[in-house]
């Protein structure tokens, strides 16, 4: 844990006792800070009460002596209005923070150089987070792991010299964090996302430039306009920019050319990793991922010989296009992170030959944004609700059956693909739906399509199956 030490002695409150706000609570009585935490949940405040966090509804304190207002990232700051506890601290002056913000002080109090890299970015910050942090341990480096990927911050080791922390950082997470200063800060891409939350594109894009406007190094990837012109805006304001792309040449920075990763410095332009043989690393996507995970681990002295020994040794993210046995020319691919279809075609564009299992709770529109990768998907396995449904929108162009069970569309499709003659190809759980019908959560039908692949026979697993990991 990391005791919050920079408000000790001082009045705090705090709303959210979830997981990471009943993490942040714990670390800041262990820090001697006076806290108050209230939660909408009477189970979470119990909860917190019962393990001594001094608990009150908030309405009813005084908040003019208050030094911060730590709010959860879960609850709304600014839209579609602020909660009501952000009105009462903005009525009496007082800040509003979060525990990245928290950390981020700690961090400069105690051990101001110890190297912080923080992700965000719409799409791939988990996988770019867990790789960085994969290449770094496997370095022999002492790294610490957490933020939005699901670890609380405030869970971690303490900040010290030499201890690196990798952390995923959520839109929410940035926008309760006002002095957010990493070593390397990354931003992947910017889509239209969560702006129930944010209001517009531009207030979101807004909130995610300010982790790499604070950052010593910022690593900004450029293939959409959004993100293009937050690299020029933090690079006039003197900030190093490293910029990178999946889709174009640049003449600084780093690019993909197919699975071959270009680093370019002032126009001259040579390969500083290969991804060819890395089954985790497949895509056009994952070649963005690992570009940025390469510019922030060569920003805070990683050697290139250390980062192209942690690509080829990455086991992937558990759950997200993550080859888990193999059986002659046939992978298994668990995807089940993908719980609807634009987070499926990743994984669809990523294998020549499919034996696809899909469906479980539809999302809106389904699969019909999949139509370009069907030539891909030799036949289709489709269970849960959603059966009838895919099964309407493959038609003539994909062959399929309605299996019902993710066990028997394993079954199926293992069977089917070993006759395949026509070169290796994936037999791949990537169901472009919510599990909510029949498993608990991604996670579990997940372990599931793990747990169904190893009970066939003649298959290598290429991870231990009880951890998940290579």
């Amino acid at each position: 844990m990391i005791a919050v030490t920079t408000f000790k002695g001082k009045a705090v409150a705090l709303f959210g006792l979830g997981g990471s706000g009943l993490a942040t609570a714990r670390a800041l009585v262990a820090g001697g800070a006076a806290v108050t935490a209230w939660d909408d949940n009477p189970d979470s405040v119990a909860k917190a009460s019962a393990e001594g966090i001094p608990t009150a509804d908030l309405r009813l304190i005084d908040w003019s002596g208050l030094s911060a207002f730590v709010l959860s990232p879960g609850v709304p700051l600014t839209h579609p209005k602020p909660h009501w506890t952000v009105d009462l601290a903005k009525a009496a002056g007082v800040e509003v923070i979060g525990d990245v913000e928290l950390f981020v002080r700690e961090r400069r109090a105690h051990a101001p150089d110890c190297p912080f890299i923080a992700i965000t970015g719409t799409n791939g910050k988990s996988t770019t987070t867990a790789l960085i942090a994969h290449i770094l341990k496997s370095s022999g480096r002492d790294t610490q792991l957490g933020g939005n990927i699901g670890t609380a911050i405030l869970t971690l080791e303490p900040p010290k010299a030499e201890r690196y922390f990798v952390v995923e950082c959520s839109s929410y997470q940035i926008d309760l964090a006002p002095t957010l200063n990493p070593s390397a800060g990354i931003l992947l891409n910017l889509t239209p996302d969560h702006l129930d939350r944010h209001g517009t594109m531009q207030h979101y894009a807004d909130v995610k430039e300010r982790l790499v406007a604070g950052s010593k190094v910022a690593v900004v990837g450029v293939d959409d306009s959004f993100s293009a012109l937050i690299a020029d805006r933090v690079e006039r304001a003197g900030t190093r920019v490293i910029r990178i792309s999946r889709r174009q040449v640049l003449a600084d920075g780093l690019y993909a050319e197919g699975s071959r990763i270009i680093r370019a410095e002032t126009g001259a332009a040579s390969e500083i990793a290969d991804l060819t043989d890395i089954q985790t690393l497949r895509g056009s996507h994952n070649a963005q991922n690992a570009a940025a995970a390469i510019a922030a681990c060569l920003a805070v002295g990683v050697s290139p010989e250390q980062i192209r020994a942690g690509l080829k040794s990455f086991p992937g993210l558990k759950h997200r296009m993550q080859p888990v046995g193999r059986r002659g020319n046939v992978v298994f691919v668990n995807d089940s992170k993908a719980t609807n279809a634009d987070a499926a075609a990743p994984a669809l564009s990523s294998y020549d030959r499919i034996y696809w299992i899909a469906g479980g709770l539809p999302k809106t529109g389904g699969i019909t944004s999949l139509t370009s990768y069907f030539p891909r998907i030799v036949k289709a396995y489709l269970i849960g609700e959603a059966a009838a449904e895919f099964a309407a929108t493959l038609g003539q162009a994909v062959p399929y059956e309605i299996s019902g069970t993710l066990e028997r569309a394993v079954a199926h499709a293992a069977a089917d693909s070993a006759l395949d003659a026509g070169g290796p190809s994936a037999v791949m759980l990537s169901p472009a739906c919510a599990s909510f019908d029949q498993y608990k959560n991604f996670e579990i039908r997940g372990y599931a399509f793990v747990g169904h692949v190893r009970a066939l026979d003649g298959v290598t697993m290429l991870i231990d199956t009880e951890s998940g990991e290579k």
